[in-house]
């Protein structure tokens, strides 16, 4: 089964809510004092990475409603207030909302005019991806729940020759001989699952 029939078959949207329940308490849970903490992903602290998992969120639920996205900027959204992790979980119940609606799955979207639910997938991945990173920069437990790892597995295989030219993802790490489905996902986007960074 492919990528997009994995998507179809759970659905996109209900893939996000479980992501999300797991990714929200992540950041409630980040101390102002540890905004500063250095993450696996080494371009970004956890103030950048929380900012840049804000632009995710709000960009990609953009292309739910196949809209025009802008990925060209970061805002500072810990900066606006310390309401932050409140707005967080908003912008999450949002995105969640724009891909389980009719058609969110459907078609294609962004100025690439990917297929939707591989633009989904991207999303659903840095949802998951990012919460296992600053859960392990800010002393948090984390664990992707198992319905959204597979399919995301598939997801990488697709997107990591392009990932990895930007970027965006590192080279893969060698995942331990017992690693876990989700320690292997991990390694395949370049990240330590056991050490912690990425490479």
């Amino acid at each position: 089964m492919d990528t997009n029939e994995q998507q179809k078959t759970d659905g996109t949207g209900e893939l996000m809510a479980a992501a999300a329940a797991r990714a929200v308490p992540v950041v409630a849970g980040i101390g102002d004092g540890t905004l500063a903490a250095p993450t696996p992903c080494a371009e970004y602290d956890v103030k950048a990475l929380v900012n840049h998992l804000f632009q995710v969120v709000e960009e990609f639920r953009k292309l739910a409603g196949k809209q025009n996205a802008d990925f060209s900027g970061t805002a500072d959204r810990v900066g606006e207030g310390p309401d932050w992790r409140e707005r967080f979980a908003a912008a999450v119940r949002e995105l969640v909302a724009a891909w389980s609606a009719p058609g969110a799955d459907e078609g294609t979207t962004g100025a690439m005019d990917m297929p939707a639910p591989l633009v989904g997938a991207m999303a659903l991945l840095d949802l998951t991806v990012h919460a296992w990173d600053l859960a392990r920069a800010t002393g948090q437990p984390y664990e992707a729940p198992p319905e959204v790892v597979a399919p995301l597995a598939g997801a990488v295989a697709q997107l990591s020759p392009t990932a990895r030219s930007m970027g965006v993802f590192g080279e893969p790490v060698a995942a331990a001989a017992d690693a876990s489905p989700f320690e292997r996902l991990l390694a395949a986007t370049g990240r330590d699952p056991r050490g912690g960074g990425r490479e």
